[in-house]
């Protein structure tokens, strides 16, 4: 990978410079706004993303960087926030078989190691990538390179066996552009096609427990690369060829942005038998923009049964390998962004930005969604607002329905809408005493729309 391509991510050895301000917070109510897809059901309030994301069936992680561990303020928030964690850079080839046959796990193993100590799950990244190899490998002839790969698969895959959660055991293995054909690569020019059937077998002999994936950038819409995959894991179950999940890493930017197709993508994968994963996932921009693009990724993930897990690619802004775009949930002061705020609510946890999240606090409130009715072409939906551990005197929860549903009407509650947006606010019921509740209702028009709507973090006063 380039140092920073304007798309993708592949390298990520150093940080860039830090980021020089921290951004401004939103009220998680404005944060909501963005959401536009999400599956029905009781959201509760939940303290950190890791929570948040179990509660929904799947899980919330970050890379992880062993060099960072030592900074407090990197290992709790890591520890307070995510459930899951990916390796950098410290299982990759360079890293762990610098000379042929001669492995050194001491920074993976460490990551591995606090991860465990903190009852996270870990994700393996990557066994076979035509980038980050030691110099000794290129150069190898075809039958010496087979051994080496299968070798290096072995013996990796042996010393972390039942502690890695998924691998991804080959990566970036096509070009970008519109052939759909294979990168080229030491593998690819020497082995030919069949080098990812080769890893993928030979890492299931290895580790029967580990969920075995491909992972690739630019593929997270529906285009000649992700094309090309779909058909190679479309062959691979038709064949029964051992490959359980397909990694989508999803690096945006402006000149990138989240497709509009990026549900219906995941879903295809998901259509073939294989879980789906978004592993690298960061977000250039700043403010309610970016927190509303993390939205729509969280709630694409969220409608797919099979997305499995989300993981964003760092903990903080500052050791981001993109850190000048700003693309991380904690800027580089660990203040939390729009964006983290944006997440924990489409997770149906509890928003702010303020503290660890959770109930409780003078003026806090919390907003649980339940769909009580459907019919052909609508449904009701409610939602219970419940102050926290004080008093309120008023409460305001934003609702977005995606086109072209529309809300009919709505009761026990003053609704405004911008956009898809419906910020509900109360009317007779405003004043709660701590710990008690109050619900309000609408009406929702599906016109043949399917998606839920998405319930926003509650905004008391």
């Amino acid at each position: 990978m380039a140092q920073n391509p304007p798309v993708g991510g592949r390298t990520r050895r150093r940080p860039q410079a830090r980021a020089r301000c921290a951004l401004s917070l939103l009220t998680a109510g404005v944060l909501a706004a963005a959401g536009v897809v999400a599956l029905a059901g009781t959201a509760q309030a939940a303290g950190a993303l890791g929570d948040a994301a179990a509660a929904k069936g799947r899980y919330f992680g970050a890379a992880v960087a062993a060099n960072h561990l030592g900074e407090a303020a990197y290992a709790s928030t890591l520890d307070a926030q995510f459930g899951s964690v990916t390796p950098e850079n410290e299982m990759k080839w360079d890293a762990v078989e610098s000379s042929r046959n001669s492995f050194s796990f001491s920074a993976a193993d460490r990551i591995v190691s606090h991860a465990q100590s903190k009852g996270m799950k870990v994700r393996g990244h990557t066994l076979v990538w035509h980038s980050q190899l030691p110099g000794w490998v290129s150069p190898l002839a075809a039958t010496d390179l087979r051994s080496a790969m299968n070798n290096h698969i072995t013996q990796v895959m042996t010393h972390y066996k039942g502690k890695i959660h998924s691998w991804d055991v080959v990566n970036e293995a096509f070009q970008d552009g519109g052939s759909g054909a294979r990168r080229s690569s030491p593998f690819q020019d020497k082995l030919g096609n069949g080098f990812i059937e080769e890893a993928f077998r030979t890492a299931r002999t290895v580790d029967a427990g580990a969920k075995l994936c491909y992972n690739d950038y630019n593929t997270d819409g529906q285009n000649a690369k992700s094309n090309a995959v779909y058909e190679m894991v479309k062959d691979f179950k038709q064949r029964g060829v051992p490959i359980d999940c397909v990694g989508f890493q999803s690096h945006f930017n402006s000149n990138s942005p989240v497709p509009s197709d990026f549900q219906a993508n995941l879903q295809r994968f998901a259509d073939l038998g294989v879980d789906v994963q978004i592993t690298e996932l960061d977000i250039e921009g700043s403010g309610s923009a970016q927190a509303a693009n993390y939205t729509k990724v969280v709630n694409a993930c969220l409608a797919v049964t099979r997305c499995t897990g989300i993981t964003v690619w760092g903990v903080t802004d500052k050791y981001s390998w993109r850190s000048g775009g700003t693309p991380l949930l904690f800027d580089g002061d660990y203040n939390k962004k729009p964006a983290y705020d944006a997440v924990l609510a489409a997770l149906g946890g509890s928003g702010g930005g303020g503290d660890d999240g959770g109930e409780g606090g003078d003026g806090a409130c919390t907003a649980t969604y339940t769909r009580t009715s459907t019919w052909n072409g609508g449904y009701n939906g409610q939602v219970t607002v419940k102050a926290g551990g004080s008093g309120i005197t008023g409460w305001a929860v934003p609702v977005t329905v995606a086109s072209p549903q529309k809300v009919s009407a709505v009761w026990n509650g003053t609704p405004t809408t911008t956009g898809d947006v419906m910020t509900v606010r109360h009317s007779w019921n405003g004043t709660l005493a701590a710990g008690a509740s109050t619900t309000f209702g609408f009406t929702v028009q599906t016109n043949g729309g399917t998606s839920a709507p998405v319930v926003g973090a509650c905004t008391a006063s």
